[in-house]
């Protein structure tokens, strides 16, 4: 088992596999992508013995994420390179849902279990406004479509002073009729981002505060689960989590790790660097890397310190799926 000095275990892998992201979301890439970087991402093989070195040390959940996973066209083989693996229970991916309607079947077929899809906005042109795109009313077909094959869904909001703040009664009426899990995210500080960081951060502490008042109650988090704090109500089909980096304590119960499209391995989201493991991958030598995750791992800290404004090396979101 993955556990570092301070008794956390990690049983829970974010993957990379493409820091391209086709849309532009005014809090993480508000001029579009821009390929600054080597784009000689992760490939299948090399993908197959990193999960398998995961898995070996007690991996049972992995997350594939981007940028847009979707724009990799062997997406469906890398779903079932992670299903298949040995002791992998859970296949999640996070995306923008901007091919969801037409490929959903495929990635289900390849043994995709559950999926985050960014809704910011049920409002049409606000949603415009904050991707770049007018693509809500497909997307919102695509979840149909997801739910209706017994995927579990949940969309990720981030919470926006000047954009989004005033929508959640919007999203509490979707969500009487809608079984998914809202979950509502802090907006988190970037290297390329604190301007608009200052202007619309927004806590999530009195919509807790509110939510408990209005008789939701907060569920029991699962050992593989994220960071949420997810909440109940017996009248809704739907739930909410809240997303809150910010508060005390948030990184007592970290359990993920996190690796590059490139194949670094990232100790945190916000670290000052990520730590290249991709000779082992090439080597196909899962042993090998099983013995780098163990000895790199003692290098991890206790919080990712962005109460401080610290942002290490996260220039944006997309660099890692959040």
């Amino acid at each position: 088992m993955l556990e570092d000095k301070f008794g956390r275990r990690f049983h829970y892998l974010r993957l990379s596999i493409t820091d391209v992201c086709n849309f532009k979301c005014n809090y993480c890439l508000p001029d579009g992508y821009a390929c600054d970087t080597d784009r000689d991402f992760l490939t299948l093989p090399e993908i197959k013995t990193l999960v398998n070195g995961f898995t070996s040390l007690g991996t049972s959940k992995i997350r594939i994420t981007g940028g847009e996973p979707s724009l990799r066209k062997d997406l469906p083989e890398i779903i079932q390179a992670c299903a298949s693996a040995k002791g992998v229970q859970h296949v999640a991916m996070t995306s923008n849902g901007y091919k969801l309607e037409s490929d959903i079947q495929k990635w289900v077929d390849a043994g995709l279990n559950s999926l985050n899809i960014s809704i910011d906005s049920l409002d049409p042109r606000m949603f415009a406004a904050i991707t770049g795109h007018n693509k809500l009313e497909a997307i919102l077909s695509g979840i149909d479509k997801a739910i209706a094959l017994g995927v579990k869904v949940k969309i990720n909001a981030v919470l926006m002073k000047q954009y989004n703040e005033q929508e959640l009664q919007n999203f509490l009426t979707w969500l009487k009729v809608t079984p998914v899990t809202l979950r509502l995210i802090e907006l988190m500080q970037t290297g390329d981002n604190v301007t608009f960081f200052k202007q619309n951060h927004v806590s999530g502490m009195p919509i807790k505060e509110q939510l408990l008042k209005d008789g939701w109650g907060q569920l029991i988090r699962d050992k593989a689960a994220g960071p949420a704090q997810e909440f109940f109500h017996p009248d809704y089909q739907g739930k909410i989590g809240l997303i809150m980096p910010y508060s005390k304590d948030f990184c007592a119960s970290c359990n993920r790790l996190r690796i590059s499209a490139t194949g670094k391995l990232h100790l945190c989201l916000f670290a000052d660097q990520g730590l290249d493991i991709r000779p082992a991958l090439q080597s196909a030598d899962s042993t090998e890397l099983q013995a780098q995750l163990i000895q790199l791992l003692g290098d991890k800290e206790a919080t990712h310190w962005l109460q401080d404004g610290f942002t290490g090396a996260t220039k944006h979101l997309a660099m890692l799926g959040g």
